[in-house]
């Protein structure tokens, strides 16, 4: 039967609609201009769905030109807003319309518009999602496979084995771009309509899918180079007993309530959290996971959420009200999501949290500039380092008041934190404030020998007589040669004039001595308080950063750079575009922090 047919956008950017105009009759086509206007919109911020919607819609053209099929636009082009309320069903109703007025079918790929067409008594025509390709990233896997690489013209590369045994091979098959593009199409299409599966993240030229076991990137320029795909699933689920874990550690897991899960890439730190969160689940523990993407491979009885409306915040504040035994915090990077599991920790929740890091220490380091040095021991009681999908070492920290190790001076007692071996319960690290500077010294390797102990002990007596409570921290570079780091404030005076003080220092104990200033980090994220007045907003940092040139950010991206005054401050008119945006940022509790310039 000859029919006049309207498409929706969901048949047409994929090609089902293409597909079916030719293996049916039809009498007429007519596409809403609501259709046109939010491919042209999705091509124009660089999604792949507006990219490939603006080819088929060529295609549909061509055809119906070559069978003498009328083809024609109608409907009303919809505004830039209703563009972007097209998740709420905006487009949707104007495509409707033009398909009610004309008494044609509406042909489609979405449910909710085939149910609400149908509901309405429109004609309705639906059509399953399908591939439209050969290929499926599935195909690029075998019981082995790690990852898959797909990049336009270029062979096709796999990893294979496991964590700590990976093997890369490389394929004889080369892709092109229009392979590629039909092989992601396929992904996103499957992503929208099966269960289990989601689209995690759409950005012009980047596009995060969870495929079941399966985490997907798609890129393309100008994100990339080249159009690219990049798939990653978890070879094996492994129990936690596979680990070879000692009873002492289980007696640790079942007390420990802050854990940190470190690591390289690839190392296995999802595997081995996968396993604590079973073995939990297995003790009647409630454990839910943050994710983004949601990829860990657990049990159906553990909930996985992933950012709420983009902000792990939020998340952290529906986890307050479903109250878990345990979260798993997956791929902390952002300063964000290191506040939001120090609030869920010291909120009473057991925390587990998975950090890239190449040492042990190096996790506990992430938290140092993003909350009080204090309170890291509160939130970090334990760490488990994986290397080669193997538990490589454990730390656990102790918070104390005491003189660091190898400071002789009582005067100089601080708080420190204490980074133990779990094994052998050896100390390893101090982390303790040294003037500004955060300092985490390993303890083994600043005690080497006795000789360089004692040279590093008379130096700094030998300092400290000359320039009293100078804040320095001596470190020998060798048998006869020695580092001071001072305070900025504290060089000119252990130096001297013309450099005659330091002179006499180095003849007398026979060292060389280099002095070196300990300027903050400038990459450390400072604090900022902000504060609303009547006509200004006020962001303030610690008052060692006055007349400092300073960038602020907000939620990580950069707003300005200013000049803080003798006190700290900085003030910005509430009436100004940073104003109104600092005032909404304060209401809605979003972080900001600077850094010096």
């Amino acid at each position: 039967m000859m029919m006049i047919v309207v498409p929706d956008t969901s048949v047409v950017v994929d090609g089902r609609f293409y597909t079916y105009l030719t293996t049916h009759e039809i009498q007429e086509i007519i596409i809403p201009e609501a259709v046109v206007a939010e491919i042209e919109h999705q091509a124009n911020v660089g999604k792949s769905a507006g990219v490939s919607g603006l080819k088929e819609l060529l295609e549909i053209r061509n055809y119906t030109t070559q069978k003498s099929i009328p083809l024609s636009f109608h409907g009303r082009r919809p505004s830039i807003n209703e563009i972007r309320l097209a998740r709420e069903g905006e487009i949707d109703e104007l495509i409707r319309l033009v398909a009610s007025d004309f008494d044609a079918h509406l042909v489609t790929g979405d449910k909710i518009q085939a149910h609400v067409a149908m509901s309405k008594g429109i004609n309705t025509i639906f059509l399953e999602p399908y591939g439209l390709t050969d290929s499926k990233i599935e195909d690029f896997f075998d019981e082995t496979t790690m990852s898959a690489h797909l990049k336009a013209g270029i062979p096709v590369f796999s990893k294979k084995g496991r964590p700590g045994a990976v093997e890369v091979v490389k394929s004889t098959r080369i892709l092109d771009e229009k392979e590629l593009e039909e092989i992601a199409i396929d992904i996103i299409e499957r992503a929208k309509n099966t269960r289990d599966c989601f689209i995690e993240l759409d950005e012009p030229g980047a596009t995060i899918v969870q495929l079941r076991e399966y985490r997907i990137a798609i890129t393309k320029p100008p994100f990339s180079d080249r159009f690219e795909i990049t798939a990653a699933r978890p070879v094996k689920k492994v129990k936690l007993e596979e680990y070879d874990v000692s009873s002492k550690l289980k007696e640790r897991l079942k007390v420990a309530e802050g854990i940190l899960v470190s690591g390289a890439p690839g190392a296995g730190k999802s595997t081995f959290v996968q396993a604590i969160a079973e073995y939990y689940n297995s003790q009647g523990k409630i454990v839910k996971t943050m994710e983004k993407p949601r990829d860990l491979q657990v049990s159906e009885e553990i909930t996985q959420y992933t950012a709420l409306s983009g902000d792990m915040a939020k998340t952290g504040d529906i986890l307050l009200l479903v109250r878990p035994d345990f979260t798993i915090f997956d791929e902390m990077r952002k300063t964000g999501d290191f506040l939001v599991f120090s609030d869920l920790r010291l909120a009473g929740v057991g925390m587990i949290g998975v950090v890239h890091a190449t040492r042990t220490i190096d996790a506990i380091q992430r938290f140092i500039g993003r909350i009080e040095l204090g309170m890291i021991p509160q939130i970090v009681d334990t760490v488990i380092h994986i290397e080669g999908g193997e538990i490589k070492e454990i730390f656990m920290l102790e918070f104390k008041v005491k003189t660091p190790s190898g400071m002789s001076v009582a005067d100089l007692a601080r708080p420190v934190i204490e980074v133990y071996n779990f094994d052998t319960h050896e100390l390893q690290f101090e982390i303790y404030t040294f003037g500004e500077q955060v300092v985490v010294m390993e303890v083994n390797k600043q005690r080497s020998t006795p000789a360089s102990r004692h040279k590093i002990q008379a130096l700094e007596d030998e300092i400290m007589r000359i320039v009293p409570n100078a804040d320095i921290h001596v470190e020998m570079n060798g048998p006869n040669r020695a580092i001071v780091h001072a305070d900025p404030y504290d060089v000119p005076y252990i130096i001297g004039k013309k450099g005659k003080v330091i002179s006499k220092i180095e003849n007398k104990m026979d060292i060389k001595i280099d002095v070196v200033e300990e300027h903050p980090n400038q990459s450390e994220e400072i604090p900022v308080h902000v504060k609303a007045l009547k006509k200004y907003i006020h962001l303030a940092v610690d008052r060692k950063y006055a007349n400092k040139t300073m960038r602020f950010f907000l939620d990580g991206k950069e707003m300005f750079t200013s000049t803080t005054s003798k006190k700290g401050l900085v003030k910005i008119e509430k009436k100004s575009d940073f104003g109104s945006m600092l005032a909404s940022a304060k209401n809605m509790k979003k972080f900001i922090y600077a850094t010096l310039v």
